[in-house]
């Protein structure tokens, strides 16, 4: 059986969690970097990314994860997960992960007020859109070499993307009842 640890120092872990497991998968919460042992895939979670990211620091968790994702572990981000997971945002900060090759725009959207959901066109879930909820979300501004599009807004601004093991988006997925997202994410694995 597949064991998938998800970060939880900070933000929607628990709902992670959930779809995880309804889809018959382990789950291990990750807070310190021995939890990190034995695990098939990681989910960072949308939240705080400066919290999450000082939180990394703090727990000595920053190395070890950059050595993992490197190494192929296949890691899903969603909002704050994309933001620590991306290469550059347009808010530097000392928490990046560097692990996929895209620029990401913090709080794109702008504030809580703007908080909005949609439809979007996901070709690798299907046919059917995926309802996507969007809480202070970022962008992404712009893609590296060997980043794929999975979704993009109306205006064509991509809010979802892969390179190799990596799997970001800007929703939070684990909001809706779909688990399409998750399921993917396992695929990878």
């Amino acid at each position: 059986m597949k064991k998938i640890g998800v970060l939880a120092l900070q933000g929607a872990f628990v709902e992670h969690v959930s779809v995880l497991n309804r889809l018959g998968v382990e789950t291990s919460l990750v807070r310190l970097p021995q939890e990190l042992d034995g695990i098939d895939g990681l989910v960072i979670p949308g939240g705080e990314s400066t919290t999450i990211g000082k939180l990394m620091r703090a727990y000595s968790l920053v190395s070890p994860l950059k050595e993992l994702i490197a190494g192929g572990l296949p890691v899903f981000g969603t909002c704050a997960g994309m933001i620590l997971l991306a290469k550059q945002t347009t808010d530097p900060n000392d928490y990046s992960l560097g692990a996929v090759d895209i620029r990401v725009r913090r709080n794109a959207f702008g504030r809580q007020v703007d908080s909005f959901e949609t439809e979007l066109s996901v070709p690798v879930l299907g046919d059917t859109p995926f309802h996507a909820v969007f809480i202070r979300a970022p962008w992404i501004e712009k893609i590296g070499d060997g980043v794929k599009v999975l979704a993009q807004l109306h205006d064509g601004t991509p809010v979802a993307a892969r390179s190799k093991n990596v799997l970001v988006t800007a929703f939070h997925p684990e909001l809706t009842g779909d688990m399409r997202f998750h399921a993917y994410f396992l695929k990878m694995i």
